[in-house]
């Protein structure tokens, strides 16, 4: 079992970046390509189509996709050390899942923590961030944001690799930075 996140704001490549290192695991490990989109379409707005089908036209054949607005944790454990998940994004997810109430939404994120631990399959995630700027003004903006970057935070403590992605370069957090939670400081000298 293998998670990396790769996690950057909007346009910065954090789609791009992940397929290439999907297309890069799946090819050592002889793994199925399976992108997992947790986007609904929504034939209605043009402009959301375009977004999707400029996410499909990027991807070569190789890949198998899968729609999964809700039931993220059940589309992952029905894959096995044969497959590589590319899950995109997060925040998608969360949004579909806004309306639930904080004790549903600590189920469902636990669900989905619990299931990433057990999971033999390789699964690189892709989230947004969105807690850069002003505190929303209104309550679902604060509870999407607090809930994207508490899941991002629980995803990036059990992956193997974090990148940020920013415009149009990647850095692994996990080989250059230290964890928040590692209360060990390295010695001055």
């Amino acid at each position: 079992m293998s998670t990396t996140l790769v996690t950057g704001p909007a346009r910065s490549g954090k789609s791009e970046w992940a397929e290439t290192l999907a297309e890069k695991e799946a090819a050592q490990a002889a793994q199925q390509l399976i992108y997992v989109a947790t986007a609904q379409r929504n034939p209605s707005d043009p402009q959301w189509q375009a977004r999707i089908e400029k996410h499909v036209q990027r991807r070569s054949q190789d890949w198998r996709c899968v729609e999964v607005p809700v039931d993220l944790s059940e589309a992952i454990a029905q894959h096995t050390s044969s497959h590589c998940l590319l899950i995109d994004s997060l925040g998608t997810w969360l949004a579909n899942l806004i309306a639930q109430s904080d004790a549903q939404w600590q189920e469902t994120q636990a669900k989905l923590i619990a299931t990433l631990r057990q999971t033999e399959a390789t699964v690189i995630l892709v989230a947004e961030e969105t807690g850069w700027g002003v505190v929303p003004a209104y309550e679902m903006g604060r509870t999407f944001r607090d809930r994207l970057g508490t899941l991002s935070r629980k995803v990036g403590e059990l992956s193997t690799d974090v990148y940020l992605v920013t415009s149009g370069y990647a850095i692994n957090l996990a080989q250059l930075g230290q964890s928040v939670g590692d209360r060990s400081r390295p010695s001055d000298s």
